[in-house]
């Protein structure tokens, strides 16, 4: 069974549209969709935005679902130039950069009191261009989150739930994947005027290469 958490209704549609759903409930306040997609077992949670959501719905899904596996997909902002508008990537670490415990443990910002390091690693599969995530509860255009972003933590991709995903998925010890399309350019203007004019197209790319995704898991 893999296990689908995704934060919007949008995200999730993709999916849905094509898949064989045999049951629908919620759960702890979640939509969850048990069924079938390109030929794999699969238990969907449509979990909300924001890093609690997240987590709670990667819990959910391991907890209730038997999930052996963890994928999320969605639209996510880039910063930097090597991240293209409305391309789809998959991402090879992630990190928490409202995560602090600099003063307490003199670790680096974005460290979780269980590791050493910012950023954990994830599965990935082949066909797909690797990048670095960073997650927090905010979606903004503040210069110094940009600033930390690309020149302290060397992230190519920003969203609100992939980090937190991934540490539900490592305490639960099992692999996670992650793919993301952009719908916004950090320095192009408003991300929000952004997101809201690009977010079907890049939804649209994604979902084109849903039967690829699946395939390799």
């Amino acid at each position: 069974m893999i296990g689908v958490v995704i934060a919007m209704q949008s995200e999730a549609d993709i999916l849905l549209q094509t898949m064989n759903v045999s049951r629908s409930l919620t759960v702890s306040g979640k939509p969850i969709h048990v069924g079938v997609a390109y030929g794999k077992e699969l238990a969907l949670c449509v979990c909300g935005v924001g890093k609690v959501n997240a987590a709670l719905g990667t819990q959910l899904l391991v907890s209730k679902f038997d999930a052996e596996k963890i994928l999320n997909f969605g639209v996510a902002g880039s910063l930097n130039k090597e991240t293209e508008l409305c391309g789809v990537y998959q991402i090879s670490h992630a990190t928490q950069f409202d995560f602090d415990l600099v003063q307490i443990n003199g670790t680096s910002i974005g460290t979780l009191n269980e590791y050493e390091t910012p950023y954990l690693e994830l599965s990935c599969i082949s066909g797909f261009e690797k990048r670095k995530l960073g997650t927090a509860d905010r979606f903004n255009d503040d210069p110094e989150d940009y600033a930390l972003l690309t020149k302290e933590l060397g992230a190519d991709i920003r969203d609100m739930e992939g980090g937190a995903i991934v540490q539900a998925a490592y305490a639960a010890q099992l692999p996670v994947y992650m793919v993301k399309a952009i719908s916004d350019v950090a320095g192009n203007g408003s991300t929000t005027q952004q997101y809201l004019i690009n977010r079907d197209r890049a939804l649209q790319n994604l979902q084109e290469k849903l039967p690829e995704i699946f395939e390799a898991l």
